[in-house]
């Protein structure tokens, strides 16, 4: 297989086990995330990222818990009672990971491309800020009120007199060991730190109002626990949840496959990466496990502490593993605070702060798809939030183009050289004009362009050469645009000549069927030598003219092309 190399095992060994050690307050971070016992977080781990690692093309991808899909699968099984809450999740992860591997068997990796840069910008950095107002209520020790999470994060502003003096305390030394080691050479264990020192002074204080993991369930030691999902809890809100889900953790991968390159040189390949995510989550899903998918923490961790091939993550697997079987008393110690410290470090470090400002001075439709993305993800569900962006992406580049279709002429002058000008308002009579488009001639940019060509009513005689090279794609908005100018081009008396379309698009405006070839429009093919068409087809127009007596000749600033 390739990105399996035994030469690296002591490399993918260190890399592994420094993931596994990282693993545990985050795992057991995105578990309380979710509303479910934070053991779903550790589980999951111990398989997830073997599988991931085995299957994905992604060398380098560490296939692990995350905040995105944590949030994603705490909607899906809010409406479940207590008792149904955990079936329901694994369940969730179940379905999410069934659509993950049918995403990749048809090749869906190819619709990443259309998830814009400003759309995965905004969606991770809203995600990120949602995964910080989520965990600063258990931080300080206040249970909000509010059906969103910016809604719970006001109620805690609004009481903040209720906090748990001592839970803050903890969280805070937390997110200041973390934050204060992350800028030395620690910085690969400062989570880990961050969790250890806190929690021995909690076992040692046992202060009354700092619930620490036992308070919430308990840790059995032990493999975890193998069952089937409950098909009984299916309902069609979990069958969507479960895709949005997927797509959540799709778009992920994505991301990381692109920022991530393989050791061996090998291509990425996103549609098995999608595979891979689905059977980890599928067989996270028998081990009472929570949703997985790549994770940009885990795998920049893994690349920074020296991971060199797949058994990095196979390793990963087994720490965790040794870590629940050996000392599953000191994980039921750690106190909620200091997971919810290690989730707030990790939220603020995945918002984009300089993708934000790169994007926003760029202007363009860009920064308003930023906007429009980032706000949905802070008001509505993860997978809405990814739609509403990409819709927004989609109608303001349709809008975009339509309005940046540019009309300009080509004037060919007595030394030969080929000038750009703005076109004349109306056509000249008796003269030959050459019209250069530029932009994508789709839907409204058809209609833009019948605009703005020249206008033929009072000229004698006009003809229109127009370039259509590099247009490969002709609409049937565009044919009629075409067919209207034509029309009013022989009203005129004149003619257009349509220069420089590949054999498609020849045989295409021919089976329209719009058009009357030959005598109102003159179809030219594309040449090999750059310009040949156009200049055959002014040769063309020139030749016609002739025959009522008329010599073609440049005429002040009329864009006229000598043949």
């Amino acid at each position: 297989m390739s990105g399996l190399n035994l030469r690296t095992l002591p490399n993918d060994l260190v890399a592994g086990l420094v993931n596994g050690v990282a693993s545990v307050p985050s795992s057991m971070a995105t578990a309380a995330l979710a509303g479910v016992n934070p053991v779903f977080g550790l589980y999951a781990i111990t398989v997830a990222p073997a599988v991931g690692s085995l299957l994905a093309s992604s060398q380098m991808m560490q296939v692990a818990t995350t905040g995105a899909s944590a949030l994603t699968a705490s909607q899906a099984i809010a409406g479940y009672s207590e008792n149904q809450r955990a079936e329901a999740l694994f369940l969730v992860v179940a379905l999410a990971g069934v659509f993950l591997a049918i995403f990749g068997l048809l090749k869906a990796g190819r619709l990443v491309r259309y998830v814009s840069y400003p759309v995965m910008t905004a969606f991770l950095s809203g995600v990120a800020l949602v995964l910080v107002f989520d965990q600063s209520a258990q931080l300080v020790g206040y249970s909000p009120q509010g059906q969103t999470s910016i809604g719970e994060f006001v109620d805690l502003l609004r009481n903040l007199g209720q906090i748990s003096i001592q839970s803050t305390l903890v969280g805070l030394l937390a997110l200041a060991i973390i934050v204060g080691l992350s800028r030395t050479r620690l910085s690969n264990v400062s989570s880990l730190i961050g969790l250890a020192i806190p929690t021995a002074i909690v076992a040692f204080w046992r202060p009354d109002d700092v619930q620490i993991v036992s308070d919430v369930s308990t840790i059995p030691r032990g493999l975890p626990p193998f069952g089937l999902p409950d098909l009984s809890l299916l309902s069609a809100n979990l069958v969507f949840s479960a895709f949005a889900l997927a797509v959540v953790v799709a778009i992920q991968g994505a991301g990381i496959s692109q920022s991530y390159k393989n050791p061996d040189g090998s291509r990425a390949n996103p549609s098995r990466d999608m595979f891979a995510q689905g059977a980890a989550n599928v067989a996270g899903s028998l081990v009472s496990g929570m949703p997985t998918g790549g994770s940009v923490g885990q795998t920049a961790l893994n690349v920074s502490a020296g991971g060199k091939s797949r058994l990095a993550g196979i390793f990963h697997s087994l720490s965790m593993l040794a870590i629940i079987l050996l000392v599953p008393g000191l994980v039921s110690l750690v106190p909620m605070p200091v997971l919810a410290a290690v989730m707030i470090v990790a939220g603020v470090g995945a918002i984009r702060f300089a993708d934000f400002g790169a994007i926003w001075r760029t202007a363009g439709s860009g920064r308003w798809v930023l906007v429009v993305t980032f706000l949905a993800s802070l008001l509505v569900s993860v997978a809405a939030a990814v739609a509403i962006g990409v819709v927004a992406a989609v109608v303001l580049s349709l809008s975009s183009a339509a309005s940046d279709v540019r009309v300009r002429a080509l004037v060919q002058q007595e030394d030969g050289e080929i000038h750009i000008v703005d076109p004349p308002k109306k056509l000249p009579s008796r003269s030959i004009t050459v019209i250069e488009v530029y932009g994508i001639l789709f839907f409204a940019a058809a209609r833009t362009l019948g605009d703005r060509l020249p206008d033929p009513a009072g000229a004698e005689r006009p003809v229109v050469v127009l370039r259509l090279r590099g247009n490969h794609q002709i609409g049937s908005t565009l044919i009629e645009v075409l067919n209207d100018y034509a029309h009013e081009l022989a009203e005129a008396g004149g003619r257009l000549y349509l220069a420089g379309m590949d054999e498609q698009v020849g045989e295409r405006l021919q089976r329209a069927r719009k058009f009357d070839l030959d005598k109102e429009v003159v179809l030219v093919p594309a040449s090999h030598i750059l310009g040949g068409a156009t200049q055959e087809a002014v040769s063309a127009g020139a030749e016609w003219l002739r025959q009522f007596g008329t010599d073609v000749e440049t005429r002040d600033e009329v864009a006229a092309w000598k043949d």
